[in-house]
């Protein structure tokens, strides 16, 4: 219990969540650039999910001995964790409805008007896909179930982290 509850201070611990989110952006780049894959409007919410991961990772890696900063590293990584695991399930539904033609998914992305990251970085944010298309499958699993997993993960890895750290040193 006490090795979990230490990764919250250990500065490579927060490397590896920031790296670990790299390398899945690096990934959806290269779906998108070098296999030709046009992300829909959910797959740009889930990589700006995974964007927050990885500024979790960042700021946990910089700040991980100060409480506040801390605290904003874990809530960086819940919110773009929680919110990528909802994305993506709700993503899965809009993939698996039987009547997947009457969902449309809109095509520029809903970012707040003080954050337009469309507009800022497009070949990053610009949503250029259909939800409902899989053009893409591993084992038989669709890109947006495989989040699923990639989501859950982040999710679990941080209640066990929390939950550690609470337990072991009644604090965060």
């Amino acid at each position: 219990m006490k090795f979990l509850s230490n990764l919250s201070v250990n500065t490579r611990a927060w490397q590896l969540l920031a790296f670990t989110a790299l390398c899945l952006e690096f990934s959806a780049l290269y779906f998108q650039y070098s296999m030709g894959l046009a992300p829909c409007i959910m797959c740009i919410y889930q990589r700006a999910a995974i964007w927050g991961i990885f500024f979790a990772g960042v700021v946990g890696s910089l700040g991980n001995k100060n409480i506040v900063l801390r605290l904003i590293a874990f809530s960086l990584w819940g919110l773009g964790a929680i919110w990528g695991l909802l994305i993506a399930i709700e993503h899965v539904e809009i993939q698996s409805a039987t009547l997947s033609f009457l969902y449309s998914c809109e095509i520029i992305p809903n970012f707040p008007s003080w954050a337009p990251l469309h507009e800022w970085l497009p070949s990053l944010f610009e949503a250029t896909g259909d939800c409902g298309d899989i053009n893409w499958q591993f084992f038989g699993y669709t890109m947006p179930q495989m989040m699923i997993v990639v989501y859950g993960g982040f999710t679990a890895a941080l209640v066990i982290i929390l939950l550690a750290r609470l337990i072991d040193k009644r604090k965060l």
